[in-house]
């Protein structure tokens, strides 16, 4: 079997093409990693790409450690899937020593207390928020590739310091990193930049090494990440990058959607491959996300693949209060549940932590179990490594118990019951964990062992391969970036709230829009949005972003207008 087999026609034109620059224009929900997956494997069957000499880059641990999971379920093992930094880390760890005669500097865990040692030495008193924001600035000016100097001429304010203490204050960070011998995550890349660019001997063997190149979510790349990117690449022309510039929702951390709206004229002879067939969303949601995203630079047209069954067009609904939205939310929630949807099914999607407690609260408040988007990472839990440890110890000493009742008197023994204690605390985050681990093994094969599932754990904590959780995910819009919920609440759509207050120029709103339109794009079945007239002692208005969609109470619109009674009278039918 073909790994083009598995592919539409787009995809499998995106997937055919081995050679030269290819740029692949990929909306959401369209399979972009698995068009990036099922290219590389081609390429591999065919004898194109030696998987050795293959890297595919990605923006975070998990979506490599996802790469490197796909990859090995199509018979390829050996492609390095990194992100820039783990690359850039691994080539300065192994030529540093050769070219520098020592090893290479460690890297500072706390940008932030390192700054603060900085600025006491200077006598200056920045509050730890001032801190973080300054912390913000270094790693700004580093991946746009500027001097402090350069820095200096741009204005940028910082509160809690002025412009002269904060330029001082960068350069006493500075030469505290160079008296210790440490790098920060930026000088990474810079380092293993300016080392590529400094020594033609290290440049060569890299490129002996890497011939052909991938990048996931294209529009997110930094100048600096870009450059980096080029130095690997050298006169080589075998690279594959893949975005969407309606999701490009990190440009103040340096991120230039230019980059890929831009690739086709600096390589003219690329071949350019649009993927604009969804296969996430219910068609009225798609609608709305491609109201929201019209006339935008780059933006797709996305259009529905799946057989559509007939889908309700996605509800606002404006509540007096945050409290209000928060139990309102809950509320549908709880229906939805009790309607027979698994609580894993759910997302509750927001622009900034700050909203978050309210609808924690809220749900708890219900019975209704939650996990916040990034907090502590599944097997970083003490819960979880509290098991894997057990059942190896288990799986070491003779035991007459079958696999599937071993797991379960392990777990038993840690403390998971039938009955799940009250949502809302520790306590019910270790048992969903645990719960999750026995799901795991009640899913394994028949040949499963203690051993190998204990191995297969260790396997899945490497490539950062969670197991899905039964409870309702809490997220920013950012963290939701990439995954996906059939049924999505969005909460705070006021202004001030999305788009955030401090979003004045033209450039920022552009950025929350893009960020309101992954939110739309992450729900697959229904899509609730909502908004409250008033945030403590002030009242608001809703997102401009709702009238750009449309609304109407009739339900002849893009969003159906709802009242809250209406709403909970609906869900209660």
């Amino acid at each position: 079997m073909s790994a083009l087999d598995a592919l539409d026609e787009r995809q499998r034109a995106a997937a055919s093409v081995l050679r030269g620059p290819v740029a692949v224009l990929a909306g959401a929900g369209t399979g972009k990693t698995r068009v990036i997956t099922h290219r590389i494997a081609h390429g591999v069957d065919t004898g194109a790409y030696s998987p050795s000499r293959v890297m595919a880059v990605t923006f975070t641990a998990k979506a490599a450690g996802e790469l490197r999971g796909r990859l090995r379920a199509l018979g390829v093992e050996g492609v390095a899937a990194r992100t820039f930094h783990a690359a850039a880390l691994a080539q300065l760890n192994f030529f540093w020593p050769t070219l520098a005669g020592s090893p290479a500097p460690s890297i500072i865990d706390n940008k932030v207390r390192m700054l603060g040692q900085a600025a006491d030495a200077l006598r200056l008193r920045p509050s730890t928020a001032t801190l973080r924001d300054i912390a913000s600035e270094i790693e700004w000016r580093k991946v746009s590739m500027l001097s402090i100097d350069r820095y200096a001429e741009l204005g940028r304010p910082v509160s809690g310091i002025d412009a002269g203490q904060l330029v001082e204050l960068m350069r006493g960070y500075e030469a505290l990193k160079d008296e210790r011998h440490q790098l920060d995550f930026e000088d990474v890349l810079l380092a293993c930049a300016g080392m590529l660019e400094a020594e033609p001997r290290v440049a060569a063997s890299v490129h002996e090494q890497y011939r052909h190149f991938t990048v996931d979510e294209f529009q997110d790349v930094s100048p600096l990440q870009n450059r980096l990117l080029e130095l690997w690449l050298g006169d080589r022309r075998d690279i594959c990058v893949v975005g969407d510039a309606s999701q490009t929702i990190y440009s103040f951390a340096g991120a230039e959607q230019r980059f890929l709206l831009e690739f086709e004229r600096r390589h003219p002879d690329a071949t350019v491959v649009r993927l604009e067939t969804n296969y996430r969303s219910q068609e009225p949601i798609l609608t709305a996300a491609n109201a929201l995203m019209r006339g935008r630079p780059g933006a797709l047209e996305l259009v529905p693949a799946r057989e559509q069954f007939t889908a309700d067009a996605p509800t606002v609904t404006a509540y007096d209060s945050e409290s209000d939205e928060a139990a309102g939310i809950a509320a549908g929630v709880a229906a939805r549940i009790a309607a027979g949807a698994s609580p894993a099914e759910i997302a509750v999607l927001y622009r900034a932590h700050a909203q978050s407690a309210v609808l924690q609260q809220a749900l708890a408040a219900e019975g209704i179990a939650t996990s916040v988007l990034g907090g502590t990472r599944f097997f970083a839990m003490p819960e979880v490594r509290q098991a894997i440890l057990a059942l190896r110890a288990a799986a070491v000493a003779p035991t007459e118990h079958g696999f599937l009742p071993g797991v379960r008197r392990v777990l038993k023994e840690l403390g998971l019951t039938q009955e799940p204690p009250a949502a809302g605390g520790a306590q019910r985050d270790g048992w969903e964990a645990r719960r999750a681990i026995l799901r795991l093994a009640e899913e394994a094969g028949p040949d499963e062992t203690l051993r190998s599932f204990s191995d297969a754990l260790m396997a899945r904590a490497k490539d950062q391969h969670e197991p899905t959780l039964r409870t309702v995910t809490l997220s920013t819009l950012h963290a939701a970036k990439g995954l996906e919920w059939p049924h999505v609440y969005l909460a705070g759509w006021a202004e001030g709230a999305l788009p955030i207050s401090y979003a004045t120029t033209f450039e920022a709103i552009d950025e929350e829009r893009r960020l309101a339109y992954v939110g739309v794009t992450r729900a697959a079945r229904t899509l609730e949005i909502s908004w409250s007239r008033s945030a403590g002692r002030g009242e608001r208005a809703p997102s401009r972003f709702l009238a750009e969609m449309g609304t109407t109470a009739r339900g002849t619109g893009i969003l159906r207008e709802t009242t809250p009674n209406a709403t909970r009278a609906a869900r209660r039918r």
